[in-house]
């Protein structure tokens, strides 16, 4: 399965030193155009465009948008993302954005968050625990609530 990622799970990855996770468990990520334009408006763009342009497990594509996506008005990455994995029924879309997860369920579309890719990683045997990986996306930037956590560290069996 092809795992395509919206921008804030993968800025929150990198940020965190966690995106090894990604490699490990995917080999290859697609990103859309729309996605790597905006991680060059990030403030931290000069080292995080470096490493994304540096990494070559990472494919950039290019997303003609879908008109049902397009009707729920997300951003442009998420469009984009959603789009692609309309194209591709064998992709799994990574996004934490809450609206455009619910776009995902109505459309059909396989998605995981990045809390769900840490209990995926974790079952792999690919990283050892949840917590640490959860304080370093939050100190990375991770908007998380103590509830979510503490289903995250449950799913994960800690």
């Amino acid at each position: 399965m092809k795992l395509i990622s919206n921008t804030s799970p993968l800025i929150l990855l990198f940020e965190a030193d966690l995106e090894f996770v990604l490699r490990e468990l995917y080999g290859e990520i697609i990103i859309p155009e729309e996605v790597l334009s905006e991680i060059l408006i990030s403030p931290k763009v000069d080292k995080l465009s470096n490493q994304i342009e540096s990494c070559d497990w990472i494919k950039k594509v290019k997303i003609e948008m879908e008109a049902s996506v397009l009707n729920w008005d997300l951003g442009k990455g998420e469009s984009a993302v959603l789009s692609y994995a309309l194209q591709n029924p064998n992709s799994l879309s990574l996004l934490d954005d809450r609206l455009g997860k619910k776009c995902a369920g109505i459309l059909g579309i396989d998605v995981i968050g990045t809390g769900g890719l840490l209990v995926f990683a974790k079952r792999q045997g690919i990283i050892k625990e949840i917590r640490t990986p959860l304080e370093k996306l939050k100190r990375a930037g991770l908007w998380i609530t103590n509830d979510i956590i503490q289903l995250i560290l449950h799913r994960a069996g800690e």
